[in-house]
């Protein structure tokens, strides 16, 4: 049986340049999702979050393959982000973020092979937090870059791109703050991270 790895097959959405900002045509997509705010490194709603992300995700890939017959590689955790201001993102205010926290599940999963993932996750994570869906979610046009380093040095990654990138360009937002984690933050010393952060943009008239 052949194993679906997206970050090949979707090679465009996930291997943007390092140093730059490139354009990409984000397509729909489906995900599995929890909301939630505040600190990322300290609120418990977020260690909640990525914990059911994972246990349903994995849940769903072992019964996509025993029901379908259809194998595939669990794609990187990702966030969408905002506030009220969003230069607190280049500040790194964290206690200001709201955050929707998710991973790529592939169209041929059903909502049933989903809700039984969810079921049999429920057994060994208890309830389930409210925000937990399986949702499309679609960008179109965006700018994205490869980001090597700590998360916290991402401030001046995202002032280049709000005060000259985007102006320059004419655009403005049309969408949360992206970012794709490509590496793990427990085995990888924060110098090496690799984080896809990425920008859904429309033209302004």
């Amino acid at each position: 049986m052949e194993k679906i790895d997206f970050k090949k097959t979707l090679k465009p959405l996930y291997n943007p340049p390092a140093g730059e900002f490139a354009s990409v045509e984000v397509p729909q997509m489906q995900f599995v999702k929890v909301d939630g705010e505040g600190d990322p490194n300290t609120a418990p709603a977020y260690r909640s979050a990525v914990e059911w992300l994972y246990g349903v995700s994995y849940a769903t890939k072992f019964a996509a393959k025993a029901a379908l017959g259809k194998d595939y590689v669990v794609p990187p955790l990702e966030g969408l982000w905002w506030a009220d201001d969003p230069k607190s993102f280049i500040t790194r205010e964290k206690d200001q973020w709201r955050w929707t926290m998710m991973i790529m599940v592939p169209d041929f999963v059903t909502r049933d092979i989903f809700e039984n993932a969810v079921a049999k996750t429920s057994g060994k994570l208890g309830q389930p937090p409210q925000s937990l869906r399986l949702e499309p979610y679609g960008e179109g046009l965006s700018l994205q870059t490869l980001h090597v380093g700590s998360y916290d040095e991402e401030g001046p990654v995202l002032a280049r791109l709000h005060g000259e990138v985007m102006p320059n360009e004419g655009m403005a937002f049309n969408g949360p703050h992206h970012e794709i984690y490509l590496s793990d933050p427990r085995k990888t010393e924060s110098a090496k991270l690799k984080t896809i952060l990425r920008q859904p943009v429309k033209f302004m008239t």
